[in-house]
């Protein structure tokens, strides 16, 4: 099974205007290198819960959870957890 973080990279380089794939670190803020607008962010919310089973709730659409990919790892570890 392909990491998390992987997963989310493949999706956000596949689905946006990303001019080189590899300047996308974890920590890259997605909104700031204007890969991913107001639009897109909502987008990624529908890919992570249908790709991971989980429910992100409105109070849980803020850039701290979503706005790189190392935080969005870290809300689908932490909502799959609490799934479990």
């Amino acid at each position: 099974m392909e990491p998390v973080g992987q997963v989310i990279k493949d999706f956000v380089t596949e689905n946006f205007f990303v001019p080189d794939a590899g300047t996308i670190q974890g920590d890259t803020s997605l909104l700031d290198a204007g890969i991913v607008d107001s639009t897109g962010v909502l987008e990624m919310v529908e890919f992570l819960e249908q790709r991971f089973s989980i429910k992100i709730e409105d109070t849980e659409l803020l850039p701290d959870n979503l706005d790189s990919i190392d935080r969005m790892v870290a809300l689908v570890a932490r909502k799959t957890s609490r799934a479990a």
